[in-house]
């Protein structure tokens, strides 16, 4: 058998057991035909587990990847060490899933998602109310980047598109054909809306905020480099594949 079989079959596994509860029913068939095509098992099952949420993808937003939740998993355990209230954006919130696993793990926030995409509005509504969050907690804004955020947050989240268009051999073949590119790729060898979050940051971070922005490895040094000119001290770090994925960016104190 071979690894994309062994890979089917393991697929075909989980849905029975997770979707249809054992039940082999024509319409689990008919699912298995769309893996069989290539179609990701998240998409067909309809969800995707993240730091024990459950996150809900009918608009077909950007799967959750295992490297974002690695790094958000460390940063809600840091924001949970603070005791005061905390006001957080999730930019470029796609499914919702950061704002949703921070609202969960962290009582005293808040969250407002930002999104480009209308068609996700309504997936990140079900998340909110899925994972049993008072909606009073969330503002839901329409947004280019920045172009609807007016409000200011102790924590912002970036996850934006930042793959650079000529480097599309480095996405598989079912994540280019089925999940948005919209959301993949960027302009500026990727850079283009790491740039513009950066430019619209100070008007929008709290005195001692943060931002956690995730990014390709490539973007290390220019991302120091504009950063750093607009007076933020930036930290990289590793997934868990010890390959460079996010860094913070902090307002220096003196300039």
């Amino acid at each position: 058998m071979s690894a994309s079989e062994d890979n089917l079959t393991v697929e075909k596994v989980f849905l029975l057991r997770e979707k249809y509860h054992g039940i082999e029913t024509n319409e689990y068939i008919d699912d298995v035909k769309k893996l069989a095509r290539g179609v990701p098992l998240a998409y067909v099952i309809g969800w995707i587990p993240f730091l024990n949420t459950k996150i809900f993808l009918d608009s077909h937003p950007l799967i959750p990847r295992s490297e974002t939740e690695f790094w958000v998993e460390k940063a809600i355990t840091t924001l949970s060490k603070n005791a005061r209230a905390i006001r957080v954006l999730d930019l470029f919130a796609g499914s919702g899933c950061i704002g949703v696993a921070v609202l969960h793990h962290i009582p005293n926030s808040r969250v407002d998602f930002g999104e480009l995409e209308v068609r996700h509005m309504t997936t990140i509504q079900k998340n909110i109310a899925g994972n049993n969050i008072d909606p009073a907690r969330t503002q839901l804004f329409e947004t280019n980047v920045w172009s609807n955020i007016n409000d200011t947050y102790d924590v912002v989240f970036a996850n934006p598109p930042y793959l650079a268009k000529s480097r599309i051999d480095r996405v598989e073949v079912s994540v280019g054909t089925f999940e948005p590119s919209e959301a993949l790729f960027a302009d500026e060898d990727g850079f283009l809306l790491i740039r513009e979050t950066l430019e619209g940051l100070t008007l929008h971070l709290n005195p001692g905020g943060i931002l956690y922005l995730e990014h390709e490895p490539e973007h290390e040094q220019t991302l120091k480099m504009v950063a750093e000119e607009r007076g933020f001290e930036v930290n990289s770090y590793p997934d868990q594949f010890e390959i460079t994925r996010f860094s913070t960016l902090t307002l220096r104190t003196s300039r």
